[in-house]
Parts: C-alpha cells; structure tokens; sequence
C-alpha cells in the first residue's frame, strides 16, 4: 500500500482506532526484531516499513489532538 493512501486511511480513523492500531504495530515491530535476532527474518525491509507506519501514525494522533484543543 501507498503511503499517501495509508495517510488517508488514518486521517479517517478515530483515536481510539489509531491507538489500537498504534499497539498493533509496535506489537509487529518486537516480533519482527524478535525474529531477526533469530535470524528468522526473510525480510528485512518490513522493520523499517513498520517502523515508518508507527511515525506515521503518531503523526496523525498529534495532529487530531492538536485541531481537538
């Protein structure tokens, strides 16, 4: 997926949504390091794929924080 894509499916999201899939996400992240430390891991690019969806959501939480006060 895209990232403007997954910007815009975020943007409709609601906090409670993007703090679920917040957790989801860092839940991904430690399984992906986990696996990588095991040399488990195939492939290595989805870290850093994750790791910018995780900055992109937080991203988008401060921002509907931000126009909520």
């Amino acid at each position: 997926m895209k990232s403007n894509e997954y910007l815009t499916e975020l943007r409709k999201k609601s906090a409670a949504e993007l703090e679920t899939e917040l957790v989801a996400a860092k839940k991904e992240l430690f399984n992906l390091r986990f696996q990588n430390a095991t040399n488990q891991l195939e492939n290595t690019g989805r870290i850093k794929e994750v790791r910018k969806n995780i900055a992109r959501i937080q991203t988008v939480i401060n921002q509907q924080s931000t126009v909520a006060e």
